[in-house]
């Protein structure tokens, strides 16, 4: 993999990253850290930026204590009452306590640093500019939803949840519940009704926060027959107020609260009982601020619960403790992306992924948050780039499949906007393919940290990040998070060289692993998920030599197929649930996505293994350009390219068309979705799918008849 990008000396003399490893230095004197040179004031001092990050993801993973510290130190945390430890055994996993004895909120954390007049947030859609608030008035607009809220009676450890659009108030209903000590929850408002309440029925929220109205692709969506049918089947389970948000119309300063003909309709399905208000009326706009409080709560109490994506049976509701997260956004927004205060960050996301909750992080760090309502190709194919360049962003998020869909779109926005503000693009959701790092260096922007990351909902967090002192390398992701033992190993717990892929596995307790689940009070499904694949008790996998991981502990497998390069970088094959195995050979899917996707024909793929005549078949299918059919000369140049730019075992048995794939909610294509349509397992939860509609090209299909 060729070089792609190296950091200047000003660069890397300016990070984040390099002045925490001063710091860690001045104040704690740690072996292989250099010590400070202001007379310099350069990064030279500091060796090459990739042998920097090196050195201290070293020293992360064998003193956490320590680092762990430093971040707390390094973020200013502000806490009512200091850690009297700051883990108690980071081998025990899980169960591992962290930063006992500390009190503090998440809200206040987020909301404390920063300049009164300086933006807070920023929220555009489809249509425009919606609203600004500056942290003075974000603070006072949180103060007055906490106090809608407590009158509500939401108090410590109650459940809040959103059905909401990207927009300003779903920040200010997050903060008011946090502050609180209430636990926040969300669905985007492009759930259907039963996807959102195969959440929010496990979760039992006792105040539902609901958008009315949202965009997408120019039309506004109006979703509130949608609220009453979730409504209605929450009252049962404890659901005893509703505040309704229509945002996009006149404001009250306009002479009206355009919810309130929503609010009257929805009312008539429920009981009295159920309070139905509006977000105005929660809020009281023009009445005095009352005095901000800020409940203050130990480090793992429940923060956010969050969701997977629930295709193949209910979703695992994840709860995610204060102090984890907060500490855990900070580190990967300071020290992996180098965001700073004024900075100006953007991640295309909705309130039902993750991306969201490390977002909205972004204000602890007094960094300006812009949002996002509707399509990122609405009103044309160059909105984000427009929102890039009119608001200065200098972090710009999205997923890998949007820097592909761009490339073939022909994009060039190097050319069209002013991208000067820009220093990081950053990538998720799925491996992002080469060809997407040559496109982002030659039609994007020459100078930019383009980094790569992966993790999960499940941690709200990242395994694998950038290093914005080290260079990017085609294909590769930099480096792997600083305090996260990130390992790969074979099915047996035996440790894989550089160059040979294998199972990632952290085999050390982290602070933003998941609290909990919902619905189980002792663990076993937790354990399940994440911890019994590599055990200590049995003779198989995880047998004898387990690695780093301690005899007594566990190991965490996330579930990825991955890869440690020569020079310390990584690359993610896919999922290791999905991974094919024809011949009993392993192949991960992104293999064969890289190079379908370099097709200019070809505008989407997923790729499953069918099981055939007591093997396995490799299976592609193809979304082509409008007006194109998969011919047998294109069928034969995909499987050509799958050839030459692998091997011949990841050629597909079978190249089938169709007219779109299925993918979650956060973008993300559903190869599991696919596996059981193929297989005619049913899908269990076809409402938690953006599109469930086209999973009907996939069933029963002649050309897939079952083999033995």
């Amino acid at each position: 993999m060729s070089e792609l990008w190296r950091p200047s000396e000003a660069r890397i003399a300016g990070a984040e990253l390099v002045r925490f490893a001063r710091t860690v230095s001045r104040e704690r004197g740690v072996d292989g850290i250099p010590a400070p040179d202001a007379d310099r004031g350069s990064g030279r001092d500091l060796g090459p930026g990739s042998d920097l990050m090196e050195r201290l993801h070293a020293w992360s993973i064998d003193d956490p204590r320590g680092f762990w510290r430093a971040v707390w130190d390094f973020s200013d945390v502000a806490a009512s009452a200091p850690p009297v430890e700051i883990v108690d055994d980071p081998s025990r996993m899980p169960g591992a306590e962290w930063f006992e004895g500390a009190r503090l909120n998440f809200a206040e954390n987020l909301l404390r640093p920063g300049r009164p007049d300086a933006d807070a947030l920023v929220s555009w859609n489809e249509h425009g500019h919606v609203r600004t608030l500056s942290r003075a008035a974000l603070r006072a607009e949180v103060a007055r939803a906490a106090e809608g809220l407590r009158d509500l009676g939401v108090g410590t450890g109650d459940r809040v949840a959103g059905f909401v659009p990207n927009v300003v108030e779903a920040v200010i209903g997050m903060l008011a519940a946090s502050s609180l000590g209430a636990v926040w929850t969300a669905c985007s408002t492009d759930f259907g009704v039963e996807g959102a309440l195969d959440r929010f029925r496990q979760v039992e929220p006792s105040v539902l926060i609901a958008g009315t109205r949202a965009t997408w692709k120019g039309q506004w969506q109006h979703t509130g027959e949608r609220v009453a049918g979730i409504a209605t089947e929450l009252v049962d389970l404890g659901l005893e107020a509703i505040v309704l948000l229509e945002y996009g119309l006149d404001r009250a300063d306009q002479g009206g609260d355009p919810a309130k003909g929503e609010a009257t309709s929805i009312r008539a399905h429920l009981p009295d009982s159920v309070n139905v208000s509006t977000w105005m009326e929660l809020t009281r706009p023009g009445s005095p601020v009352p005095e901000p409080r800020y409940e203050q709560l130990p480090f793992d109490h429940p923060l956010y619960i969050l969701y997977s994506s629930g295709t193949t049976g209910p979703p695992k509701c994840m709860i995610h403790g204060q102090g984890g997260t907060l500490l855990q956004h900070a580190k990967e927004l300071r020290l992996h992306t180098d965001v700073r205060a004024g900075d100006r960050i953007f991640y295309y996301t909705t309130c039902g992924w993750m991306m969201w909750n490390w977002l909205v992080s972004a204000l602890s760090v007094g960094a300006t948050v812009v949002l996002w309502d509707g399509s990122p190709l609405a009103p044309d194919a160059t909105a984000m780039w427009d929102l890039v360049a009119r608001e200065r962003v200098t972090h710009f998020g999205t997923s890998a499949k949007y820097l592909a869909v761009a490339e073939k779109r022909g994009l060039r926005p190097s050319r069209t906007h002013d991208l000067s503000s820009l220093r990081t693009i950053l990538s998720t959701g799925s491996p992002l393919l080469p060809s997407s790092f040559d496109w982002v260096y030659s039609e994007v922007k020459p100078d930019v940290h383009l980094a790569s990351i992966s993790g999960g909902t499940d941690i709200v967090s990242c395994f694998l990040l950038g290093d914005p002192t080290g260079p990017v390398y085609r294909g590769e992701l930099q480096t792997a998070g600083l305090g996260m033992r990130v390992e790969v190993w074979d099915e047996d717990g035996h440790p894989r060289p550089a160059g040979v892929p294998g199972e990632l596995v952290c085999s050390r307790a982290f602070p933003s692993m998941p609290v909990g689940f919902v619905g189980d009070p002792h663990g076993a499904r937790y354990r399940s998920a994440y911890f019994e694949y590599f055990s200590a008790d049995d003779a198989g996998p995880g047998g004898p030599d387990r690695g780093h991981a301690d005899a007594t502990g566990a190991v965490w497998r996330h579930g990825d197929w991955v890869e440690r390069t020569d020079r310390g970088g990584w690359i993610v094959h896919g999922r290791s649930d999905t991974t094919l195995n024809p011949g009993g050979v392993r192949i991960g899917t992104a293999e064969i996505y890289r190079q379908v996707e370099t097709l200019d024909e070809v505008t989407d793929a997923v790729v499953i293994g069918q099981r055939w005549d007591g093997d396995l078949r490799v299976v592609l299918f193809v979304v082509l350009r409008e007006g194109l059919d998969l011919g047998d000369s294109l069928r034969d140049r995909i499987r050509t390219r799958i050839r030459d730019g692998t091997t011949p075992r990841h050629v597909p048995a079978l190249v089938l068309q169709v007219p779109d794939v299925p993918r979650t909610a956060s973008g993300k294509v559903s190869e599991m979705a696919v596996h059981r349509a193929v297989h005619g397992q049913g899908i269990p939860n076809r409402t938690t799918l953006a599109n469930p509609e086209s999973l009907r090209h996939f069933e029963r299909r002649p050309e897939l008849s079952p083999g033995d």
